[in-house]
C-alpha cells in the first residue's frame, strides 16, 4: 500500500513514515546535485542565503535531461546520494526535511537525519523517463549556468519513492542486507 504525502514535508509527516514505506509525494521538490550543493555551501559561508525556502523542503538529487518538444522535463532519474553526503547535514540543520536519491548514506548523514527528523527517500534508478511522468511543472530557481545541475522547483504528483532511512535512523540498506545474509 502506498502512503500519500503532500509537500512540504512537515516534521509530523516525516515522523509518521517508517523504513520500507512506499510513498507517493505531491507538491514542490527542489533539484540539486553536486555543483549546486557546493555553490550553496560556499554562498552560505559568504552570508548569502540558499535560493529557496529550506523549511520542510525536499531535495531531489537529479540532473534532468532536456525536455523534448511538448514535454515538461526530460528523463529525471535519481543520482547517487552519497555524493551529497558532505553537504547534507548542514542542509538538514537549515530545515531541509527530505532527500530523494539512490544508494547508501554515510553515518554522518544518518545521524543528521535522526537529529533533525529527516527522511531519505529512494527513487528507482534507471526509471527516469517513468519518474518524469510524475513531474507536472519545472521552473528554474538558481544557477542556470550549471545546466542540468541548476536548482529547479519541480511540482510533482504521486511521485513514487520508498523510505530508505526514517527519522529514527532505521536504514533499509542495512536491514535488507542483514535479512539477505541471514537467509530469510
Amino acid at each position: 500500500m502506498n502512503r500519500r504525502i503532500s509537500l512540504p514535508l512537515t516534521q509530523d509527516a516525516a515522523m509518521s513514515l517508517h523504513m520500507g514505506d512506499n510513498v507517493l509525494l505531491s507538491g514542490i521538490v527542489y533539484t540539486a546535485r553536486d555543483a549546486a550543493h557546493e555553490r550553496m555551501t560556499r554562498q552560505l559561508a559568504e552570508g548569502v542565503p540558499i535560493p529557496f525556502d529550506t523549511c520542510d523542503a525536499v531535495i531531489y538529487y537529479v540532473g534532468p535531461s532536456p525536455a523534448k518538444p511538448g514535454r515538461i522535463i526530460g528523463s529525471a532519474g535519481p543520482t547517487t546520494a552519497g555524493r551529497m553526503d558532505r553537504w547534507a547535514p548542514q542542509l538538514l540543520s537549515l530545515g531541509v526535511r527530505g532527500m530523494i536519491g539512490k544508494g547508501k548514506r554515510s553515518p554522518e548523514v544518518i545521524e543528521a537525519i535522526r537529529k533533525y527528523h529527516g527522511i531519505y527517500f529512494g527513487a528507482i534508478g534507471g526509471a527516469g523517463a517513468l519518474l518524469a511522468k510524475h513531474i507536472v511543472k519545472s521552473e528554474p530557481v538558481a544557477y542556470e549556468d550549471l545546466g542540468p545541475e541548476a536548482v529547479r522547483r519541480l511540482t510533482v504528483k504521486d511521485f513514487p519513492v520508498t523510505v530508505i532511512i526514517d527519522c529514527d535512523g532505521n536504514d533499509l540498506h542495512e536491514s535488507g542486507r542483514s535479512l539477505y545474509l541471514s537467509g530469510r
